[in-house]
């Protein structure tokens, strides 16, 4: 049976009486009396000349139209009845910080700059019916949001995700759609793990067989790495992003204030590449694009010629994307080969380096230097740290959080993203059940429970986090839809790990709240794992 205009008018206020279910939760959040709602008359204004308000009224006026059918008229204009409001003005909260006020007849959005501008827009859609989030238009819903006061600003600089379309290519579509997703949870970063074993995903105009061999591989493991035999499906899988689909890509998250940075990973994770160019190998037999997961011994060697063809590499890079970080891996780099290899100990010798460890040491010196002359700094995985490190690299800890401690307390910028709280690709649920997953167990509660300062750090030291980041390493996540599957709800609870100060954090809270933002991920077509009963 259809519910009467009427009833469905009796629902929309209780549900707008109810705590607004914000997700992550903000700083300070004033339930007040009545509810705003919006109608066909109904504006959205900005002062004339104010660029970053009228860009986020723009995005304001595109998120709401499709569901609510409503013409939301945006332009110059002032505060008034029957209006939203947004507008730059100085808050004390910082760049990514914002005021919101829902009063019973208009809305008021301020922020310092763009991205708190932004931020408020993305809290004003949660304060809406969760079927804002829908596609098409949503008949008989009472557009009305709770009046409320909302003085919101991140705990953290660096809240991130990273996607792997290196083991799995995604397609732009699906990139720009998570994007998407992360904004919404005011997430501000995604890293692009595009180079591996398994393919390589970016168009380098120096080196044109980057992807004309190394996007492609034969076929692809079918199972768990460890179960051998081994079998393969016999398919054909590949694919790279064009520079132009890459600018493209970078302007639209820029858009939604999210900075996307690349990853060109070395001296590991290499095979592909090394496919590609067989001189930037250490063994003289020929290599194909790696076909199964795991750890391989084949990493590019330490050459001069190696070092100046990576730099070509880091130098197109660097020109496409404009944030500030490049990273260049830095993990599992097996160095048996290098133990072995003649040309290696000499190099070493000349260079007089007297382990395998302080060869890596100087194959990131080069690049960190190279990337300063351009003005970007160099992240890697935490083993950058073997063999000593210049102190104006920064350290992304994943073996533990123990080693981003170690990093912060010699002196380096850390990004947070240990395997126990921020490898999405592991379990969330016993694997019984779920589909096939590297291994590992991190249900949501774990991931909810994360803070990314350690209690050990001193002031001096804690400063040096610059926030965290989830990992969703693609070697079992084939889609699109698994991939979303495996982030969310999981990088909801990251979210507010990041966002909200970490006394005002509650796991019950949560997930009280997280039933209802499930209904708009939901309405906004994203897979998500359901909740347990």
């Amino acid at each position: 049976m259809m519910l009467s205009v009427a009833l469905l008018n009796v629902v929309a206020f209780a549900a707008v009486e109810a705590a607004p279910a914000v997700v992550p939760k903000p700083v300070s959040l004033e339930r007040r009396a009545g509810a705003f709602t919006l109608d066909d008359a109904t504006r959205v204004t900005f002062p004339a000349g104010d660029a970053a308000a009228e860009a986020a009224a723009g995005m304001l006026g595109e998120a709401l139209r499709p569901a609510t059918g409503l013409p939301l008229a945006a332009g110059p204009g002032s505060e008034g009845p029957n209006i939203l409001h947004l507008r730059t003005e100085e808050t004390g909260l910082g760049p990514e910080g914002y005021r919101l006020e829902v009063a019973g007849d208009r809305a008021l959005i301020t922020g310092a700059a763009g991205p708190g501008l932004f931020y408020g827009v993305q809290t004003l859609r949660q304060l809406l019916p969760a079927a804002v989030f829908g596609a098409a238009r949503a008949e008989g819903t009472v557009w009305a949001a709770p009046c409320v006061r909302v003085e919101d600003r991140p705990r953290f600089a660096w809240r991130g995700m990273l996607l792997d379309p290196a083991r799995h290519f995604m397609p732009l579509a699906f990139v720009k759609k998570f994007v998407d997703t992360l904004a919404l949870h005011k997430m501000n970063r995604l890293q692009l793990h595009l180079t591996d074993d398994q393919g390589w995903r970016i168009e380098i105009k120096k080196y044109p067989k980057l992807t004309e061999v190394g996007a492609w591989r034969a076929e692809t493991l079918v199972g768990h790495y460890t179960e051998k035999p081994r079998t393969f499906d016999g398919t054909r899988h590949g694919g790279f992003y064009t520079q132009d689909e890459i600018r493209d890509l970078v302007a639209y998250a820029a858009a939604r204030h999210v900075t996307i940075m690349p990853e060109i990973e070395m001296h590991g994770h290499a095979q592909a590449a090394i496919a590609a160019y067989p001189q930037l190998g250490n063994v003289a037999e020929p290599l194909q694009v790696l076909t199964y997961w795991g750890v391989n011994p084949n990493i590019f060697n330490p050459e001069e010629s190696t070092i100046l063809f990576l730099q070509g590499v880091l130098a197109e890079v660097a020109d496409l994307f404009p944030g500030t970080y490049v990273h260049i891996g830095g993990d599992e780099a097996v160095k048996e080969q290098w133990e072995k290899s003649p040309a290696v100990q000499k190099r070493m010798a000349e260079l007089g380096l007297e382990d395998e460890d302080r060869m890596q040491s100087y194959f990131i010196s080069r690049m960190n230097d190279f990337l300063k002359a351009r003005g970007k700094k160099l992240v890697g995985w935490d083993e950058i740290m073997d063999g000593g490190l210049g102190a104006d690299a920064t350290v992304m800890a994943w073996r533990s959080v123990d080693k981003g401690i170690t990093a912060a307390k010699a002196g380096h910028d850390v990004v947070m993203a240990p395997t126990a709280f921020t490898y999405f690709d592991y379990y969330q649920a016993p694997a019984k059940g779920e589909p096939l997953g590297i291994g590992g167990f991190l249900p949501l509660k774990k991931a909810y429970s994360f803070d990314p300062v350690p209690g050990e750090l001193d002031a001096a030291a804690a400063a040096r986090v610059l926030g965290a980041q989830a990992q969703l390493w693609s070697e079992y996540i084939p889609t699109p839809e698994h991939c979303e599957y495996m982030a969310f709800p999981r990088a909801c609870a990251l979210a507010e790990a990041v966002w909200t100060p970490q006394a005002d954090r509650d796991y019950e809270d949560f997930t009280a709240r997280l039933a209802e933002h499930l209904r708009r991920l939901e309405n906004a077509g994203v897979n998500f794992r359901p909740l347990d009963e």
